[in-house]
């Protein structure tokens, strides 16, 4: 079985020097392929916090002191040095996430979109501006951002490079600081993107990352951050949105998701079912935007289910570092756990198994197959509860009315998948769906990947958007500065009181027929 290099191996003990902890006990992070040892990293606790605070906020007055297009030049450097270490940054997600190659590639890939699309847009975006004064001529408003100090990010394991450097990216160009704390089975990506910011010019203290516990490290981000970004469970999510109100900080998170495709006559259904298997399917679907839900007309459900579960059974599982994988490992043994309980209870409860339904530990010890069930019922636990692993439900509809109001029928509102006859029919049905981001010929990869849009969840799927303005803006306070000049809201000399007040209204209301006054 390939193991990771001894380069990577040498690379990973000297990142967990760099976390900001003290000299503490350790953990070790184990490669997902084989369970064994990968390095040890320190965990930290509540006083590795305050430290990490207190610098932070001290360099972060340094650094919003600097003109936005600094800050946008250590990005762009960074983004070279992803392009440059790519292949050390897929081997570490293969190993510590388990992902197959091309599935490590896709998120190393989003480090640079990410950051290139940043340096870009960032100098514009955060630049004041004019807006409409009350009184043209006499008034003068403008619009200006500031940072909002030190940001909070609490990342994932499923995605731990993009949703820990991607989220950081904007607030650091934003002028914030940012302590970080990844999930502790994945803490050396997060260690690994952090590396490479400081040798593109990054002050350390600026972007902090403190490995350990969630109810320690987490807790105590929360209680001293001015801003935080979080991505996890929709159960946490409401957790952590309760503290994050109680001490009136802003706080923006992407959550769970039970997402829905939708197939619908004339849509070509051996397009549909390939690129299915990577709506389901990628990075073992441990992806909060990944498809668990497929609606097809009755009239086609057949033949669709035929394909997609031919194309399913010849999906390559291995633990290779090289592109030969078609996916790769669940993470731990409560992602397996999670996986196989759903289906062995919708086994037993009468539901069939097209393709998949077992564990591989002859492939390594957490491989569970891509799986697709047909006959589900409301009373599977599959049914409407997220199971984040390989498994995927088809359920025959009536017509396109019914697939609407399956797909939304969920708590959740994340991410959609729509195939149709034409691409006028799926956006027209793609318009109908709750939910944040619809792909019409695509599993999700199109939606996320484009960076100038917002992306994010409705209902309890999330608050707030990453990527596009927002995904910047959120890290930041708008400011108005309204400026008097000449006169002020005061009478002019000569005219009293009285009919100054008087005048007010047929003046302000004669202003707003100017054309161009809104």
């Amino acid at each position: 079985m390939p193991t990771p290099s001894a380069v990577v191996l040498d690379r990973l003990r000297a990142l967990a020097a760099i976390t900001d902890v003290a000299a503490r006990p350790t953990r070790t992070v184990d490669e997902v392929f084989t369970g064994l040892p990968l390095a040890t990293i320190p965990v930290g606790d509540a006083a590795d916090v305050a430290d990490a605070f207190a610098k932070a906020h001290a360099a972060q007055r340094d650094w919003v002191a600097r003109p936005v297009s600094e800050r946008v030049a250590v990005i762009r450097r960074y983004r070279d040095l992803v392009i440059e270490n790519r292949e050390f940054l897929m081997d570490l997600l293969q190993a510590e996430a388990g992902k197959a190659r091309w599935a490590a590639q896709e998120e190393v890939i989003d480090l640079m979109a990410n950051a290139n699309y940043y340096a870009h847009v960032s100098e514009g975006l955060l630049k004041s501006h004019r807006v409409q004064s009350l009184l043209p001529v006499i008034g003068k408003t403008t619009v200006g951002y500031q940072p909002k100090g030190v940001v909070g990010i609490i990342s994932p394991w499923n995605y731990p490079m993009t949703l820990t450097a991607s989220d950081a990216v904007p607030a650091l160009i934003a002028g914030n600081a940012v302590v970080l704390k990844p999930d502790s089975q994945t803490p050396f990506s997060a260690l690994a993107c952090a590396e490479l910011l400081y040798r593109a010019g990054l002050p350390k203290n600026l972007y902090a990352i403190v490995p350990g516990p969630g109810s320690v490290v987490g807790t105590a981000i929360i209680d001293r951050c001015d801003y935080l970004m979080f991505t996890g469970s929709t159960a946490t999510g409401r957790q952590l949105a309760e503290q994050c109100g109680r001490r009136l900080i802003g706080f923006s998170a992407e959550l769970g998701g039970k997402n829905a495709m939708i197939v619908t006559r004339g849509a070509n259904l051996d397009k549909a079912a390939e690129a299915a298997t990577r709506a389901c399917f990628s990075n073992a679907g441990q992806l909060c935007i990944s498809i668990e839900r497929i609606y097809v007309e009755q009239g086609i459900a057949e033949e669709f289910t035929a394909k997609f579960a031919d194309v399913v059974r010849k999906m390559k599982l291995d633990t290779g570092y090289d592109f030969s994988a078609d996916m790769g490992s669940l993470i731990s043994e409560g992602q397996l756990k999670a996986v196989t309980d759903h289906v062995e209870d919708a086994r037993e409860k009468g539901a069939t198994v097209v393709a998949g339904g077992k564990a591989r530990p002859d492939i390594g010890p957490l491989f569970y197959e891509p799986t697709v069930l047909t006959g589900v019922t409301p009373d599977m636990e599959c049914a409407s509860n997220e199971t984040f692993g390989p498994l995927v439900a088809i359920y025959p509809v009536a017509g396109v009315a019914e697939a609407i109001e399956k797909a939304n029928d969920t708590e959740y509102g994340l991410n959609a998948s729509v195939w149709a006859a034409s691409d006028a029919e799926g956006e027209r049905i793609a318009a109908q769906l709750h939910c944040g981001t619809v792909n019409v010929n695509e599993g999700y990869a199109l939606a996320w990947g484009s960076l100038g849009a917002p992306m994010g969840g409705m209902r309890t799927s999330g608050v707030g958007r990453r990527h596009g303005a927002e995904g910047l803006l959120k890290y930041t306070e708008a400011q108005t500065i309204a400026t008097a000049r000449v006169l002020n809201l005061d009478p002019p000399l000569g005219i009293s009181q009285t009919l100054w007040r008087k005048s007010l209204f047929p003046t302000v209301r004669a202003l707003m027929k100017i054309p161009g006054r809104r």
